[in-house]
């Protein structure tokens, strides 16, 4: 199997978590159909693109390497309105957005397609479209460094990475004797799967009109 690293770090990061128009929270690590987004739009797919769910058939896993921490904004919008009566209304609305702020994950994808992986190793250098960290006002930052190599499966090639958190953030912990980093992934990439849960994380559209996901089955360990 063709396995692709990614390292995705930036300023802020957004991955969705629960949704409405006043509160939009963050998972606290990368979702599989953000990272499908990502690379759809590196090879250069519309959001309606009928090979976007195709690229649910890659295997994936992601490594927390520096947690972050959650920065909470605020906006305040317009809102317009029609009452009863039929009147016409407007006023001002407070909206309240998470980030995840000064986060570092690896990101781990694979195929036993070889010529996939090689476009898309190749189009996350040279995207068609530009990248962003779950949410448009979070671009990534700068040239994504990425890895394509032969392993078992994404989860063995996270077990064995190097751990890449920020210089700053390994020396803080640089007195312990061991750093535990959890990694989340597919369920099928094992068969003794201790923590296993539901995630609604698989593209079924993109399409702005009418965004749609579907359930997959997610596990979690610890590595030091």
């Amino acid at each position: 199997m063709k396995v692709l690293t990614i390292r995705l770090t930036a300023p802020l990061q957004s991955y969705g978590g629960t949704a409405s128009f006043n509160y939009r929270t963050t998972g606290l690590h990368p979702s599989k159909s953000a990272v499908i987004g990502m690379i759809a739009a590196a090879l250069g797919y519309r959001r309606y693109d009928c090979r976007i769910k195709k690229l649910n058939q890659l295997k994936y896993a992601v490594r927390v390497d520096q947690p972050g921490t959650v920065l909470r904004d605020f906006q305040t919008v317009e809102w317009k309105w029609t009452n009863k009566e039929g009147k016409k209304l407007s006023g001002t609305k407070l909206t309240y957005r998470d980030y995840l702020q000064d986060a570092v994950f690896i990101v781990a994808v694979g195929s036993d397609d070889s010529d996939l992986m090689s476009r898309i190793s190749y189009a996350l250098k040279h995207p068609r479209f530009s990248l962003f960290l779950g949410r448009r006002s979070n671009p990534v930052a700068g040239v994504l460094e990425t890895d394509l190599s032969d392993s078992i499966s994404p989860l063995e090639t996270l077990r064995e990475e190097p751990w890449q958190a920020s210089l700053w953030y390994q020396h803080r912990n640089s007195s312990k004797e061991d750093t535990r980093v959890e990694i989340f992934y597919d369920s099928s990439l094992s068969d003794t799967n201790k923590y296993v849960k539901v995630v609604k994380d698989e593209v079924i559209s993109f399409d702005s009109k009418s965004r749609e996901y579907q359930s997959r089955m997610e596990s979690s360990e610890f590595v030091n």
